[in-house]
């Protein structure tokens, strides 16, 4: 797993060098829709990728459980993007809130309810966040996508990027040439996690403790449980 994920995290610097030298040849930076699941967690990626990307941010959570908690989620990275990047700011698409989407996705995964994070119902998310970025992207005439999601120690960079792939594919059968490509990332590499705790911490950003569906909120709940019973 080791040697897979240093894979992403190089391949992630070839393409820097290739968004380098696009803006040496055109003169301005390639662009890049950035799919973010939260403000912690986009905190560390753009400050890596502004150098290097005309961003836009991706916000397309139908996962997050409950509603007001995806409100919550949106608003801070909202919050977080005005007063980190200010006149700077990339815009933020929203897409409508709808859960349904995401339990229409994970319905076919065997016992998707009792599945631990990382495991195949967390693939199928990521597939159909990493699908909807990848869609808008095409759409909207971006050179690459990409998320925010492999930032997090507990998410699965392998399956992450796995799914980034097979976007990427699609879009070249479809439209060749001028298909947006996916940017690899491990963004928790060279304490990019690290980083996205101090940058939380200047900002006063809330930081939530499940990762955003009802299953994740419910197996934080058991390990607390468990944790305070063995003390």
């Amino acid at each position: 797993m080791s040697s897979a994920l240093s894979v992403y995290y190089k391949n992630y610097l070839v393409q820097l060098e290739e968004a380098k030298k696009y803006f040496e040849e055109k003169g301005t930076k390639p662009r890049l829709l950035l799919h973010a699941c939260c403000g912690p967690c986009s905190s560390a990626c753009l400050e890596q990728l502004c150098e290097y990307f005309d961003l836009s941010i991706l916000f397309y959570n139908p996962n997050i459980y409950p509603e007001e908690e995806y409100c919550r989620r949106r608003d801070e990275l909202k919050r977080f993007v005005a007063d980190f990047l200010g006149k700077n700011a990339p815009n933020i698409i929203e897409e409508n809130y709808n859960s349904a989407e995401f339990y229409s996705a994970i319905e076919k995964v065997p016992d998707f309810a009792a599945l631990s994070e990382k495991g195949e119902r967390c693939r199928v998310c990521y597939s159909i966040r990493m699908q909807k970025c990848a869609q808008y992207a095409q759409t909207g005439g971006y050179n690459f996508f990409t998320t925010t999601l492999s930032i997090s120690p507990h998410k699965d960079a392998e399956k992450i990027n796995g799914a980034g792939v097979l976007c990427q594919n699609e879009l070249q059968q479809k439209y060749g040439e001028n298909a947006a490509k996916y940017l690899f990332a491990d963004f928790k590499k060279k304490n990019g996690f690290k980083r996205s705790l101090e940058l939380s911490a200047q900002f006063g950003l809330y930081r939530q403790d499940y990762c955003g569906c009802v299953f994740s909120m419910q197996n934080q709940k058991q390990a607390l449980l468990a944790k305070n019973e063995s003390l």
